[in-house]
């Protein structure tokens, strides 16, 4: 096969078919689950006022006229949390997306700067639901493929074993060696405390924060060790860290955050949902002068979106890479293989 020919040609096409073909299976299949469980499939806006409010997280903008000729500035979501939340402030209880999101400044075997997320919410759950939901989401999607092992890069998991639980502050203990929770106090993190826990462990830079420092030593470190064999549940994610989770009660420190992992990779990210709007509007904030002292731009914070959140139910909701799933669940190499079509510009 000729490797500059264009993806559409017959021989590429054929080659990455039967992965293709896997992943309208492993769609069909998880359709049938959600609705089972009392889903509702929803459809929520692409073009946003803010396409998400963290520090590392680029969006592509647009611009959109009206019939006057006025422009005004739009982006492509990097997530449909902001209008699944609405839907639950507007009384939905569970929903689902299987959502197109866009991700500026990303790509590569595990990154497309378009892609699935598959995204839900349970209102009235803790976030243990929507942890328990995410691993059966994953065997269902191996199910529908007949794998029986995930497999990437050398690394296996069985995605029908019982997974692996472990808490943020044991991975960094058993992994790196660091308390990690010694380093958070009230909801903060104390930079001076991690980077002498790390400097034997990272390179740490005199401009590097606390969550940058968290961040390394989690990719270096940790993440390499989870979902090896079976998949890891990594939860109790430190409270600076918390995103749009909210912390746990009865320990600041952490909050009520997890990821799923498998053969290293990371699969899903899910929350016991914030409904303080006044905090949550504090960490949007934050994130944004970071994201303008790093990169030299911000995105306006979604009012609306705010007031949904002070009028939202408690809830639980993850996202979830559709595209990785597939990959492990195809036993392809790279994510590549199980889109239909790539970005726009790739051949």
């Amino acid at each position: 096969m000729d490797q500059m020919s264009p993806w559409w040609s017959p021989a590429r096409h054929t080659d990455r078919r039967p992965f293709l073909a896997a992943r309208s299976a492993v769609t069909q299949a998880l359709r049938t689950w959600f609705g089972e469980q009392g889903f509702i499939e929803v459809e929520t806006g692409i073009l946003q006022l803010s396409p998400g409010n963290e520090t590392h997280l680029h969006a592509p903008r647009t611009e959109l006229r009206d019939s006057a000729g006025q422009r005004s500035v739009r982006y492509l979501r990097t997530s449909p949390e902001f209008a699944a939340k609405k839907l639950l402030a507007a009384g939905e209880t569970k929903i689902v997306e299987f959502a197109r999101v866009f991700r500026d400044r990303e790509r590569g075997d595990l990154h497309l700067p378009e892609f699935t997320m598959l995204e839900w919410y349970r209102a009235g759950t803790s976030y243990d639901a929507v942890m328990a939901d995410s691993i059966v989401v994953i065997a269902h999607a191996a199910q529908a493929t007949g794998i029986g092992e995930f497999s990437f890069r050398g690394s296996t998991a069985d995605p029908f074993a019982e997974p692996q639980l472990l808490t943020v502050a044991a991975a960094f203990e058993r992994f790196a060696g660091i308390d990690l929770l010694a380093t958070v106090k009230d909801r903060h993190g104390d930079r001076a405390a991690l980077a002498l826990a790390a400097t034997d462990r990272v390179r740490v830079s005199e401009d590097d924060t606390w969550s940058d420092i968290f961040s390394k030593v989690l990719v270096e470190h940790i993440e390499p060790h989870l979902g090896q064999g079976r998949l890891t549940v990594l939860f109790e994610y430190p409270a600076p860290e918390a995103a749009l989770a909210r912390v746990k009660p009865g320990d600041l420190r952490v909050a009520e955050r997890f990821e799923v992992y498998a053969c290293g990779v990371e699969l899903a990210n899910g929350f016991g949902e914030l409904t303080d709007a006044q905090e949550q509007r504090r960490r949007f904030a934050g994130a944004m002068d970071e994201k303008q002292r790093r990169y030299g731009e911000r995105y306006p914070l979604d009012e609306d979106f705010l007031d949904a959140v002070g009028a939202m139910p408690q809830a639980s909701g993850v996202a979830l890479g559709f595209d990785r799933l597939v990959m492990l669940a195809t036993g392809a190499a790279k994510i590549d293989q199980v889109v239909w079509t790539p970005p726009a510009g790739d051949s």
